[in-house]
Order: structure tokens, then C-alpha cells, then sequence
């Protein structure tokens, strides 16, 4: 199945982007009649039928609109600090969504070693996840924002933070049963600070556990995201 981004769809009839009619027509190549299935990245899932194969503003017609299409019971805040080597952060980013996650907030904390991003290009990894996983809901990836700043925000729900140490704490399978909302803290390839995981605990994030082995950032931030939605299903 073969789904397209159609972010201000609204009506019977849509003209899709010059980058989706191209893939359409000259990859693709459908033609006229051709069905096609498209998502606003809201909820929404679109079957349709090409009415005018264009190459540079491809106009289909809306046979069928689902309303929460693949709607999950939890949602999934994951706020992490982006890898040094930014090809693992998009890694992250492409897998998450395909598992399933609503809300990515990029981090800086005092061990991070990358501290600017290039929003557009995340936002882009994002919808050829959706559109790959066949989703029809686009993750929210939000300004990189400091830490500090970030534990003062107000959240719904359960606020976590995911901290490497010996101490003995609750594994994140069992902390966020019964939680529709769930907020997950992952730290950098040094981990979070000791100042850190104090200013968060006393901001009311409770820490958990990932389980016994040592995980990358981007690994320990795929791992959250597979607990919090398999313990929910």
C-alpha cells in the first residue's frame, strides 16, 4: 500500500505537493482512475483515485475518509538528547515513529555533545516514517530545548526519567501501567548528570529502568518507546 502526506486535505477533491504528484506519475507511474491512499498526519486515513496524473500538481478525488485511523491508547512524549552523530538520532527518529510515538522534544543537557538541529530535514524523516509504516498520525518534534527548561514544562500523565545507575527502581514496564499519557526522559551518551536526575526527581519525574544492559541514547530512546506502547496495547 502505497500512502501519501496530504497535510491540508479537507475536501472531496485534493491536489497533491509537486513531490508527491512526481512520485506518483513518474515513479509510480498511475494513471487516471489509479487508486491511491493519503493521511493529513492527524488521524485521518484517505482512500482515493487519481482524477488528474500531473507530474507537477497531481489531482485525486476522495472516495473514503477514516476518522482516528489506527489510534493508539497511550500517548508517548519522548524527550532526548540528539546523538553526536546525527544519523543515529534520525535512526531514532524513523523508528520510533514507525513503533509509534506523538511528541519527540530534543534535549540539551550538560554531557550533550550536539546542541543545533535542522528541523526540516527531522520533520521530512518523520512523514517518510508515517508514510512508510502506513500511519496516519505524524509525530510533533519540537524546538531543542534545555533540560532545565524542559523538567519545568508542565505534562500530563506520568513524567519518567530513564537513568543508568545501580540503584534499584521500578523498569518502565511497570511504572507506566495505567497511564494514558506518559512522559519519557533519555539522556545523552554520558548520561544525565547527578544535579540532573536530582532537579528532575524534585520536579515530580520519577526515575525507571530500561533493564540490566548499557543502551545507546537513540537504542534506550527505541526501547522506551516499544515498552510504554507494548504494555499499553
Amino acid at each position: 500500500m502505497q500512502l501519501f502526506y496530504a497535510p491540508e486535505i479537507n475536501q472531496k477533491s485534493y491536489t497533491l505537493t509537486p513531490e508527491e504528484s512526481r512520485h506518483i506519475v513518474r515513479v509510480l507511474r498511475l494513471k487516471e482512475d489509479s487508486p491511491i491512499f493519503l493521511t493529513d498526519g492527524k488521524g485521518n486515513f484517505y482512500e482515493a483515485k487519481v482524477a488528474e496524473p500531473d507530474a507537477r500538481k497531481c489531482k485525486v478525488n476522495i472516495i473514503r475518509k477514516t476518522g482516528e485511523y489506527g489510534k493508539r491508547k497511550i500517548f508517548i512524549h519522548i524527550a532526548i538528547a540528539p546523538t553526536k552523530n546525527i544519523k543515529r538520532f534520525e535512526w531514532f527518529l524513523e523508528k520510533s515513529t514507525e513503533i509509534g510515538v506523538d511528541e519527540i522534544t530534543p534535549i540539551i543537557c550538560e554531557h550533550s555533545e550536539r546542541k543545533h538541529l535542522r528541523l526540516d530535514r527531522l520533520n521530512n524523516i518523520l512523514i517518510a516514517a508515517m508514510k512508510q509504516a502506513v500511519k496516519a498520525y505524524l509525530p510533533t518534534i519540537r524546538e531543542l530545548v534545555k533540560f532545565e527548561d524542559f523538567i519545568k514544562q508542565p505534562q500530563d500523565g506520568i513524567k519518567t526519567i530513564a537513568v543508568c545507575d545501580n540503584q534499584s527502581k521500578p523498569h518502565l514496564s511497570k511504572a507506566c501501567v495505567g497511564y494514558d499519557r506518559i512522559t519519557i526522559l533519555i539522556g545523552p551518551e554520558g548520561d544525565f548528570s547527578a544535579s540532573e536526575i536530582e532537579s528532575a526527581l524534585s520536579r515530580g519525574f520519577k526515575s525507571v529502568s530500561l533493564g540490566s544492559a548499557r543502551l545507546r541514547t537513540e537504542t534506550a530512546g527505541i526501547v522506551a518507546c516499544h515498552i510504554a506502547n507494548l504494555v499499553n496495547e
